[in-house]
């Protein structure tokens, strides 16, 4: 069976993205677990191959279909929106304009069907607001662009998986959001996503809100049976192999033992901590809900190394990594 097509953002062509692209893309390893096609600027990246030494083909295709994937060849869909000449390491309105491009290109592809994965170098957010497209970050610029409402963060390593129910707001913020039905959507959400990566009957462990899951209401003001047991009963009654509410710390041992595929946490340092103990160095960001899986680099655009020919490619290649193992098959 054909390995998965994988759209490759270049990220923001002032930053280390198109050093870590043509890194990670000339390793035989993420060739032989999916195709990749960069999306981007073909110069740019012509010109990360020479600052880096990477001996590698880089040519232009109209789109996945035409690409041939030959070894020591990288294929770009070359959108041509960088001057020649650009600056490394310095903010630039164009650079963060042909990023969002790149990204919409990209996401054209996934909702169209012609690749089954997107695979992010980082952007520069300042750079992007700069070039009139004023998002937070990837995910929401990706769920607008996709026609997605609501979308997951997904934390993947070697030892453990984690979604989240909420993540970027405050604590107290994040207990008045949890509701059973933002629960039971997450779990579903999630258990999808194993489902079709290919684990047939995936395990999921639900983790409390409260110390000691509420300790059955002595802990909390019932948020578990409210807002967590509901969504847990409705999920198993169609099928799902899913447990809870647990207690944080005990869900993370169990899953650290390999007793659950993936923990579902209910706001964001419940789960970044944990994945940040058990897997910082191979962690992967995935954004789930999407018609395609999306992983992303866990760093920003390093413009204080740009265009040195020194930036680690390792967690872009974990990145594609993730991106093959996840996504379905073509």
């Amino acid at each position: 069976m054909k390995t998965p097509l994988v759209a490759v953002t270049m990220g923001d062509g002032a930053g280390v993205g198109p050093e870590v692209v043509v890194r990670a893309l000339a390793d035989p390893e993420v060739r032989s677990l999916c195709r990749p096609v960069v999306v981007g600027d073909l110069g740019r990246l012509r010109d990360a191959a020479r600052i880096t030494g990477v001996e590698v083909e880089l040519r232009a295709v109209a789109g996945p279909e035409d690409a041939t994937f030959e070894p020591g060849t990288i294929e770009v869909i070359d959108l041509g929106l960088l001057p020649a000449g650009l600056p490394y390491g310095a903010l630039s309105a164009v650079a963060g304009d042909a990023a969002y491009q790149y990204v919409k290109a990209a996401s054209e592809l996934a909702v169209a069907g012609r690749v089954q994965a997107i695979c992010t170098a980082p952007l520069n957010k300042e750079a992007l607001h700069a070039g009139g497209h004023p998002y937070p970050g990837h995910t929401e610029l990706l769920a607008e662009l996709c026609g997605v409402d609501e979308v997951s963060m997904m934390l993947s390593t070697p030892t453990v998986k984690v979604i989240h129910v909420t993540t970027h707001i405050g604590l107290v913020d994040a207990i008045e959001r949890i509701d059973d039905a933002l629960v039971e959507r997450t779990i579903r959400r999630g258990d999808a996503t194993l489902r079709d990566s290919g684990l047939a009957r995936p395990r999921l462990g639900v983790c409390g809100i409260n110390p000691h899951a509420g300790e059955n209401g002595l802990f909390g003001r019932g948020e578990e049976a409210e807002k967590i047991v509901p969504a847990v009963e409705r999920c198993r009654a169609d099928g799902i192999d899913v447990q809870g509410p647990l207690p944080a710390d005990t869900a993370f041992f169990l899953a650290g033992r390999g007793d659950y595929d993936l923990i579902v946490a209910m706001y964001h340092d419940q789960g970044h901590g944990p994945v940040k103990v058990l897997g910082l160095e191979s962690g992967v960001n995935i954004s789930v809900g999407l018609p395609v899986i999306r992983t992303s680099v866990d760093h920003g655009t390093a413009f204080d190394i740009a265009g040195q020919g020194i930036a680690d490619a390792g967690s872009m290649i974990e990145a594609l990594r993730q991106a093959a193992a996840l996504a379905p098959s073509p």
